[in-house]
């Protein structure tokens, strides 16, 4: 936040603006908007400095200030503030206390910074690390491993167990094998899916701090239903006309990534959410942690369903 920046009272006139600007030009840091407040600093609007060359020079401020003004506190997020500027294509956001009294502004030079940090950021909590940027840019090899082990740790006790949960259905694969075959596009699909689902619902949270999760639900619900039926009866054509299966192994992998895809979109909610609820932030839950519980269910859904529907063929 900046503070020097020009300020008026709502009684003057554009000409009292223009002298103020020439005399405090050398003390103002920015110069896109002029603020309006009262005697007590507190503030009643905003206009563009175009408008001080569009109107005459007897025009009073009130005349042409903005009272719909979007504001700050002092703690809100700063990813928050610059979403904000972004929405309301503003080149700087002021910051008020609970009083409404001015304090400063977040300037354009800061917002786009903040845009910059909070992306690389997520990027890098979704591939499981969690430090800043500047760190790892001049961590050492101990700091580095120390930021990135455990994410990998967790994937490893993870793959441990979906090995446990293939070895639990050795039978049916022993016997039909093409089952194995088909079972990197299960995972990939779910992840897939549950990527993107993370990604825009995360995206709407922080767009929108008032969403209403459960309408929010019932639409990606509707979607990954739709989504789910195009894309497994796809799998059993395929399966069926391309890879030459019976026609049951087609119907298990259609019903499977069928079910695989509506447990990844709900997964891809359902976390984010409850990261959030708990005051934690909602990328922390698209990286490994997710990827990790979305496999472990995918094989179980998968071998689940053909360890059942082997018994009726």
């Amino acid at each position: 936040m900046i503070k020097a920046v020009p300020l008026c009272y709502q009684e003057e006139r554009i000409l009292d603006v223009k002298k103020m600007l020439f005399e405090k030009i050398k003390e103002i840091e920015t110069v896109n908007y002029i603020y309006v407040i009262d005697k007590e600093k507190k503030l009643l609007g905003v206009f563009s400095i175009k408008e001080i060359f569009r109107k005459p020079e007897g025009t009073k401020v009130k005349e042409i200030m903005d009272r719909r003004i979007i504001k700050v506190r002092p703690r809100t997020d700063q990813e928050k503030v610059a979403i904000l500027a972004l929405k309301n294509n503003l080149k700087s956001i002021p910051v008020v206390d609970k009083e409404d009294k001015f304090l400063g502004v977040v300037p354009s030079d800061i917002i786009l910074d903040i845009l910059h940090s909070e992306n690389v950021e997520d990027f890098l909590k979704a591939a499981g690390i969690h430090s800043p940027f500047k760190k790892l840019l001049n961590g050492s090899p101990l700091f580095l491993v120390k930021v990135r082990i455990p994410w990998l740790i967790l994937g490893l006790l993870g793959g441990i167990f979906a090995a446990q949960i293939i070895g639990f259905f050795e039978t049916p694969l022993m016997s039909y094998f093409i089952l194995a075959a088909f079972i990197p596009l299960i995972l990939y699909t779910a992840s897939a899916v549950g990527a993107q689902t993370e990604t825009l619902f995360i995206r709407s949270l922080v767009l929108d701090s008032r969403l209403e999760v459960k309408k929010y639900l019932l639409r990606e619900i509707k979607a990954s239903f739709l989504m789910a039926l195009i894309l497994g009866g796809l799998l059993f054509l395929i399966s069926i006309f391309w890879f030459s299966s019976s026609y049951y192994i087609g119907i298990i992998l259609g019903i499977s990534l069928f079910l695989t895809i509506l447990m990844a979109i709900l997964i891809g909610i359902f976390i984010p959410w409850s990261l959030q609820k708990f005051k934690k932030d909602p990328a922390v839950g698209t990286g490994p942690f997710a990827t990790i519980i979305r496999d472990i269910l995918s094989l179980v859904i998968y071998f689940s369903v053909a360890y059942f529907l082997l018994k009726f063929f």
